[in-house]
C-alpha cells in the first residue's frame, strides 16, 4: 500500500560469543586509551545521557569493568531540577569536570 513503511533489512543479531569477544577487543582498546590519556596528562569527559531504563547503565558497566578506578570515574547525576531544566545543557554537568593539570 502507499502509505506503509519501507521495509528495512533487518540486522543480524550477534551470538553471546560473539558478544563477548568483540567487547573484551573493545575493552582493551579503551585500557590502551586511558593509558595513552594518563600519560599525555590528558582530561576526557564522556556523557551518557538517555531516559531511566535506556540501557545507560549496562552499557557504562559493560565499558568500564576493565578500566582503573583510580584513573576512570563514573558519576550519576539525577533527573534534572526545575532550575536545571532552564539552565544550559551542558552547565549540570560542569561541577563533575575535572580540574587542569598543574604544570
Amino acid at each position: 500500500m502507499k502509505n506503509d513503511p519501507p521495509t528495512t533489512p533487518e540486522k543480524a543479531k550477534l551470538t553471546r560469543q560473539e558478544y563477548e569477544e568483540e567487547m573484551r577487543k573493545l575493552q582493551i582498546e579503551l585500557c590502551k586509551l586511558q593509558e595513552w590519556v594518563r600519560q599525555a596528562g590528558l582530561r576526557i569527559i564522556v556523557i551518557f545521557e538517555g531516559r531511566d531504563a535506556a540501557g545507560k547503565g549496562g552499557a557504562i558497566k559493560a565499558i568500564t569493568e576493565r578500566v582503573s578506578p583510580r584513573v576512570f570515574r563514573v558519576v550519576a547525576l539525577p533527573a534534572p531540577a526545575d532550575r536545571e531544566k532552564t539552565q544550559m545543557y551542558l552547565q549540570r554537568y560542569m561541577q563533575h569536570f575535572p580540574a587542569a593539570v598543574r604544570s
